[in-house]
């Protein structure tokens, strides 16, 4: 970040009908002064004589002096994109603000005072006026009341400030931009950078390991709520206290974010994703057939011994699915594991005796056998496309049982063959499978492909 340290002479203490006399601008980049500029300006109206005795510059001397608006286009290089800074802030920003509006120019920055901050870094002083501190400080002020040399008095008062309490410095700049609610050893340009776009966040302490990982379909705003209201939760504190940078990555859509996150604190298990990286336990629907020839389900957990023919993210989601196909393909309750009793004749009308052998295993197994076609059927292995980042970019997923397997990005115009050869593989993350089974109903037809069977 860089300051553009300013002092100004003028022909009276309105900025809404004085003129500027004089300017100087020194730029600091935070550890010393790279430029100086300074320059007499006409300010197209009489000097009082009241002025002329305390900055010795009189209507003679401005008199060949250029205008505010011929050096209009220097002063907003050198001040555009910079922090402003003076002794009474207030007065120099109000009169260059004034003056830039006269010449068409809308002008506004930060500002920072170096009265306030002094009374902050130096308490005490009986007086914070540029010529007692500077006294205090031993700072020598040469030409008094002249732009140049109350700036250059400026600029040695602020690189000590910034050099002794640079934190204090931050803080009034995010207290002065409205940025107060940054984290403490978080930069204010950085904060500028985040883009407001739809992607994934990392958040980085110190050592540039990532602590948290986040998605947002407005990284920025997401990012000022983490940390927004005086109210924070115990484990929001300790972040606040430990970020130090920020990263991310753009997705082009939230389907692909929530995706990408998901991967992402699976691989590098942050310290403050607690709640989310935390593996959780899939559960299968598993078929067999018993002594007596009948096919039977079972659900249970699953192990990475077992495969079943179908995951879930609970039992009772396993459950609801198994009664659905009870119900389909007219199956047997006790057979399937949902009930421990036989099935009374006429209780339940989807057994029709399987339980009690007044249906024969070839005969019920070929019932077994089309719900298992059935749930094969919905396991193929999928393509989906959806929108980039930019334009004239796609976003390529494929899923295999439901499971991220693949993903990145390529250009519209490629076919599917080049599509699923520059794909990156991806761990298996079980979450993907519930994102995905959230999303589908979104997606238009044209976006899913279906690309090979699951054996």
């Amino acid at each position: 970040m860089e300051y553009a340290i300013v002092d100004i002479e003028t022909t009276g203490g309105a900025a809404s009908n004085c003129g500027i006399t004089e300017i100087a601008i020194l730029i600091h980049d935070g550890e010393q002064v790279i430029e100086e500029y300074e320059t007499l300006i006409n300010p197209e109206q009489f000097i009082p004589s009241y002025i002329t005795g305390l900055t010795g510059i009189d209507n003679s001397i401005v008199q060949e002096a250029p205008t505010f608006d011929e050096i209009a286009e220097k002063l907003w290089e050198l001040l555009y994109g910079r922090v402003f800074v003076a002794h009474s802030v207030n007065f120099d920003y109000g009169f260059v603000r004034e003056c830039f509006k006269r010449s068409g120019k809308d002008f506004r920055a930060d500002k920072l005072c170096t009265v306030r901050l002094s009374r902050k870094i130096f308490p005490g002083l009986s007086s914070y006026s540029l010529g007692r501190i500077c006294e205090v400080r031993r700072i020598p002020i040469h030409a008094r009341h002249r732009a140049m040399g109350d700036a250059r008095a400026t600029a040695i008062l602020f690189d000590q400030m910034i050099k002794s309490k640079p934190e204090i410095i931050t803080a009034s700049l995010k207290k002065n931009t409205g940025e107060a609610f940054l984290p403490p050893n978080f930069s204010v340009s950085k904060f500028r950078k985040i883009p407001e776009a739809c992607g994934v966040y990392y958040m980085l302490n110190d050592k540039g390991k990532v602590i948290y990982v986040g998605k947002a379909i407005n990284i920025k705003e997401r990012f000022k709520n983490h940390f927004s209201g005086n109210l924070l939760a115990n484990i929001k504190q300790q972040l606040k206290a430990e970020i130090v940078d920020l990263r991310w990555e753009l997705t082009g859509t939230e389907f692909l974010a929530l995706i990408l996150e998901a991967l992402e604190i699976k691989r590098l298990w942050p310290k403050y994703n607690a709640a989310l990286k935390m593996p959780k336990t899939m559960w299968g629907l598993f078929h067999y057939e018993d002594n007596s020839g009948y096919g039977r389900f079972q659900i249970a957990k699953v192990t990475k011994h077992l495969k079943p023919l179908e995951s879930f993210f609970s039992s009772e989601e396993a459950t609801s699915f198994l009664k659905e196909g009870i119900a389909s393909f007219e199956l047997c309750p006790r057979l399937c594991g949902l009930r421990k009793a036989g099935c009374k004749p006429g209780e339940i009308n989807s057994c029709q005796g399987s339980c009690n052998s007044e249906l024969s295993p070839k005969e019920y197994n070929q019932r077994i056998e089309a719900f298992i076609s059935r749930i094969k059927e919905t396991q193929k292995e999928i393509l989906l496309t959806l929108p980039g980042r930019v334009s004239g970019e796609i976003a390529a997923c494929v899923f295999e049982r439901g499971i991220l397997s693949k993903y990145g990005f390529l250009e519209e115009a490629e076919s599917e063959k080049e599509i699923l050869e520059k794909l990156e593989t991806v761990h298996s993350v079980p979450e993907t499978f519930y994102i995905l089974r959230q999303f589908i109903p979104t997606f238009s037809p044209s976006q899913i492909r279906i690309l090979s069977s699951v054996s």
